[in-house]
């Protein structure tokens, strides 16, 4: 074997014993579970379900850490510069925090295409529009009329890209010029509903179950190409003639790009088994969620496919970047 051949088979040697030595020694420590929205949301009630299951699996505790604001992007820049050791993870809609967020704003604190590595999809959930319950809106049409009513067309919130694409892509359908408003956390969100702030609200099927049964909110259609589990009675909005479009979010877990292969599999499979425990699967149909598991390249090749489809809805909406 020529010299220059013999080195680099043994560089390579070590590097594939030094991962191997790493995943067997995972997890060193305790690890850090970043979630991107506020505590009491439907994203930090799955986070904190999930981080809870795989402390049980990883002898570790898993620390949870709110870090909501930009749609949830102050939190992926934060996983973006973490050590790639995997003791940094991040359970997250990652078809709206990475695929669409490109789209979305004009400079990022990450980079979608290089700064993480997928561990695997966990589940997907569809979005609702939703009112004030007090108030006499009973259908998609009736908010529709009453929108061009408003000054201004009136106003909706959400505090992540799902329910922006979602909300705007039915604009785009009903002829609206209604302006959205950003909110960092869904209570201020529901308050200036209730309060008569904003129109109607664009958020995940878990919270508006939560706000739906509490009597505080009227759902009015579902966003997805049929219709959520939770919500069996609301119309999709393809139904009601409002376009055709998919607006489904799907969770996965990353961790920084560097991160060595053997850890990243080894979360996978605590993560798959999480996922198909049937205690989690309650939990999953109690919360609106469907169980989607897969695997890091499964995860890898949706999170391309993804970006191309958000940028299609973006661009159909006439989204203009932030």
């Amino acid at each position: 074997m020529k010299p220059g051949i013999a080195a680099f088979a043994a560089t390579l040697a070590a590097a594939v014993l030094c991962a191997s030595a790493a995943a067997q020694d995972f997890p060193a420590r305790e690890l850090r579970s970043i979630c991107n929205f506020a505590p009491g949301s439907g994203a930090d009630i799955l986070v904190r379900f999930y981080s809870d299951k795989l402390s049980k699996l990883a002898g570790k505790p898993v620390l949870v850490e709110n870090k909501p604001g930009a749609n949830g992007a102050l939190a992926t820049g934060e996983l973006a510069r973490a050590r790639p050791d995997g003791h940094t993870l991040m359970i997250t809609p990652a078809s709206s925090t990475i695929a669409s967020a490109p789209y979305l704003f004009k400079s990022l604190p990450f980079d979608a295409q290089k700064d993480f590595q997928a561990v695997t999809t966990i589940a997907t959930l569809s979005f609702m529009l939703m009112v004030d319950a007090a108030r006499p809106i009973k259908s998609v049409e009736e908010l529709v009329r009453h929108l061009k009513t408003r000054p201004a067309e009136g106003f909706y919130g959400t505090s992540n890209n799902t329910g922006v694409i979602a909300a705007e892509l039915f604009k785009h359908a009903a002829g609206l010029r209604t302006t959205y408003a950003p909110y960092k956390a869904n209570a201020q969100a529901l308050t200036d509903l209730l309060q008569g702030q904003v129109d109607f609200l664009s958020y995940d099927a878990t919270w508006a179950l939560a706000q739906a049964k509490g009597g505080r909110v009227r759902v009015l259609a579902a966003t997805a190409s049929r219709r959520s589990v939770a919500f069996p009675e609301v119309p999709t909005l393809g139904e009601l003639g409002y376009g055709s479009n998919d607006v489904t979010s799907w969770w996965g877990v990353v961790v920084p790009a560097g991160t060595a292969r053997p850890v990243v599999e080894q979360l996978s499979r605590w993560f798959n088994r999480i996922t198909a425990d049937g205690d989690t699967r309650q939990f999953l149909a109690r919360a609106a969620f469907e169980a989607f598991p897969g695997s890091p390249d499964q995860m890898s090749a949706l999170l391309r496919t993804d970006a191309a489809r958000w940028k299609g809805y973006v661009e159909l909406a006439n989204i203009q970047p932030q």
